[in-house]
């Protein structure tokens, strides 16, 4: 079982949408993570909107948080500085908000994996230089 799994936005809307091309992917990969996964307001507010596509989907993502499957464990106030400092410096990529704040997170929990349908996160490096260990199919 993986523990300390970071979720990004795409997985989540991949478990709830059965429509979704990584659906079962997503799903086959639920199967070995330990609960619960570890997010930010960022991610829980994308997929609040990308779920309004699906019928019930904007609640059936916020039952994954009620249900305890995923968790907030982020306070970006205190990380501000962090999070608009990774922003500015992976402006070309674009970064999005909701990656910026993964990636400090990132750099927050030891031993954690992100668990993303973005491959932009092969692109972005934790404390400068390091890697972020990543959940990601592998065609991403």
């Amino acid at each position: 079982m993986i523990g300390r799994v970071l979720v990004d936005t795409g997985p989540l809307i991949a478990l709830i949408d059965h429509r979704d091309q990584h659906h079962a992917w997503v799903r086959s990969q639920f199967d070995g993570i330990e609960p619960p996964l570890l997010t930010c307001e960022a991610v829980l507010t994308e997929a609040c909107h990308l779920a309004r596509r699906t019928d019930g989907g904007t609640q059936a993502a916020l039952d994954l948080f009620e249900r305890g499957v995923a968790r907030l464990a982020f306070d970006l106030d205190e990380n501000f500085a962090h999070v608009s400092s990774l922003m500015r410096r992976y402006a070309n990529v674009p970064m999005s908000l909701a990656d910026a704040c993964l990636v400090r997170m990132s750099e927050l929990v030891a031993g954690c994996v992100v668990f993303t349908l973005d491959s932009d996160f092969r692109i972005y490096r934790r404390h400068g230089r390091q890697k972020i260990p990543l959940v990601i199919p592998p065609d991403r």
